[in-house]
């Protein structure tokens, strides 16, 4: 069986969630079978297996891409897979699994700001209804998503008459689960964020509460604009601790986990919540705003508050300090971040690759 992995969505400069899902999945699934990996850039092969067999053709923003499989048709896959919904798929000649992670840019629809303003103000017509999103999708043999939330979504808004596969987010490959985080006596008092600024991300809701935690500090960990920086600074209760990190590399992210931390987020929406599962892996509590997907993706491992409720926030952080509370939501968390791993993900996609492949014969 050949098959094509879509390798175009790694970024060359620092990974995002779409980038990392690419990355690990592409690594885990090359343990299993050969693999041709598509990219479009040299510079992807730095976060690829080494020595993997690579296939150089345009980005995914280029005007070629609704050809895409056209192109592809000449290298006779059997099966290709994209961690992304937006390959042309007219004319193929081989299975295909399409990958939407999530519905958030039907009700958040910002587009990311790197893109080129054609593209910016084409996403925003693409999402202002469900149509040509069911169109793309049904192009595919396998629409496959990354949580059963998401795929519940689907279901309920009828966005694909193709078959729903979950091939789960995971923490990062690799993660050493015999690490453990140091807690002091008194309990964490170092809050962790990781992910964005945008507005539904709600952060406004999590500096809020540190009014009434005068003894922790909340790390903000992810590169911000001067003009939202200004705006949540502006925020910060009069002696609350607020750091602003502007950034980080993988290696502080997890020294930061391991420090007398709790993994924190007030998002209002989530397409799935990572920064949870890889928290729960390093043995850290999670406090987080009462989402659908972080109870699939925390489970036990996490106490849940009013979204935008800052003193609600404030008291299951404070909560932490009982070590009986502590040391059973570590346990369950740990417990519960055993049944996501790259090695089961990519196993699942390996069987869906053979199946539409053997459709596809």
């Amino acid at each position: 069986m050949k098959v094509l992995f879509d390798a175009r969505y790694i970024r060359v400069d620092f990974h995002d969630g779409i980038s990392r899902y690419s990355a690990e999945l592409a690594a885990a699934l090359s343990q299993l079978t050969p693999v041709t990996f598509l990219i479009h850039d040299e510079a992807q092969r730095a976060s690829l297996p080494a020595g993997a067999d690579c296939l150089k053709i345009h980005a995914p923003t280029s005007v070629k891409e609704p050809w895409t499989a056209r192109i592809l048709n000449r290298y006779k896959p059997d099966a290709v897979f994209s961690p992304m919904q937006t390959m042309g798929a007219a004319g193929r000649r081989f299975g295909l699994i399409l990958t939407l992670h999530d519905t958030i840019y039907y009700r958040h629809r910002t587009p990311p700001r790197e893109l080129a303003w054609p593209i910016r103000l084409g996403w925003r017509i693409f999402h202002l209804s469900y149509w040509p999103q069911r169109l793309t999708l049904n192009a595919a043999d396998v629409v496959a998503t990354v949580s059963e939330t998401s795929k519940r979504e689907f279901e309920r808004v009828r966005l694909t008459k193709r078959p729903i596969v979950v091939i789960p987010n995971a923490p990062k490959l690799g993660a050493d689960r015999q690490t453990v985080a140091t807690t002091a006596p008194s309990g964490p008092t170092n809050l962790v964020y990781m992910g964005s600024f945008m507005p539904y991300k709600n952060v406004e809701t999590l500096i809020r509460g540190m009014a009434f935690l005068p003894d922790h500090t909340l790390h903000l960990l992810s590169r911000i604009s001067p003009q939202r920086k200004a705006e949540l600074t502006a925020l910060v209760p009069l002696g609350a601790r607020v750091v602003f990190h502007e950034g980080v590399s993988d290696e502080e992210y997890e020294r930061l986990l391991q420090d007398n931390a709790i993994l924190v987020t007030a998002s209002k929406d989530e397409g799935y919540g990572l920064p949870l599962a890889e928290a729960l892996t390093h043995g850290v509590p999670v406090v987080v705003s009462d989402l659908p997907i972080f109870h699939e993706v925390a489970a036990g491992g996490a106490l849940y508050f009013e979204t935008t409720n800052p003193g609600d926030f404030a008291m299951k952080v404070r909560q932490l300090a009982d070590p009986e509370i502590l040391a059973e939501i570590v346990a369950r968390g740990s417990d519960h971040s055993k049944t996501f791993s790259w090695d089961r993900s990519a196993r699942i996609l390996l069987e869906t690759l053979e199946a539409v492949a053997r459709r596809g014969a």
